[in-house]
């Protein structure tokens, strides 16, 4: 589908373009998909950002995906998605021909808005993951989350979930450390510099 597209870069429109009436499921599943790799910034920033917009239509019940003109208008290199795509899909595929319609609760109006909320939280922890190896169990979550959507396989789903605990918990506890160093940082410069203790209290 992709290969069609000309050019040393493709943009959010063209990929959008190639998804049709599955737009919502698979735009899941290709957002997750850089991220199953190591990659370096801003690609998980962007995917987390698409997928929180993404996230926010399916709460609230939309029946296809909305996009901004300058997100449909941004891009990213060919060669980065060809090599992500590459190296991942294969994985998927094997799932993909496991994988078979049960768990149908996933499926109804009330499942797909509870994913949603599901893929809301997930943007958000791949919005702060630690760079490069942080966002890979968070872009395995969505990658299945989005497959067991398009087969209406629960188990897939449910898989994905498992996953979307782990990278969560990664995320949290990055932030958390993240955020006591620069605590600590800054108390141990209120101790050399005049003023900064009174400022911080």
């Amino acid at each position: 589908m992709l290969a069609s597209q000309e050019g040393e870069r493709l943009s959010v429109g063209d990929i959008v373009a190639v998804l049709q009436d599955r737009a919502f499921a698979l735009l899941v599943v290709l957002l997750g998909l850089p991220n199953c790799l190591p990659m370096p910034p801003p690609i998980p920033l962007v995917c987390g950002l698409l997928l929180l917009l993404v996230a926010v239509q399916i709460t609230a019940g939309m029946a296809a995906p909305w996009l901004p003109k300058k997100i449909l208008n941004a891009s990213i290199a060919r060669a980065t998605v060809e090599k992500a795509v590459t190296r991942a899909v294969p994985l998927l595929q094997r799932l993909e021909r496991w994988s078979q319609p049960r768990m149908s609760v996933f499926d109804s109006a009330l499942g797909m808005r509870g994913m949603g909320v599901t893929l809301l939280a997930l943007s958000l922890a791949l919005i702060v993951a630690p760079p490069f190896f942080g966002q890979i169990p968070l872009g395995l979550a969505i990658s299945l989350i989005g497959l067991g959507l398009v087969e209406r396989d629960g188990i897939v789903v449910l898989i994905g979930l498992v996953f979307g605990g782990i990278g969560v918990g990664i995320s949290i506890g990055f932030v958390y450390t993240l955020f006591a160093s620069i605590m600590s940082a800054l108390a141990w410069a209120s101790g050399y510099i005049p003023g900064l203790a009174h400022l911080m209290n």
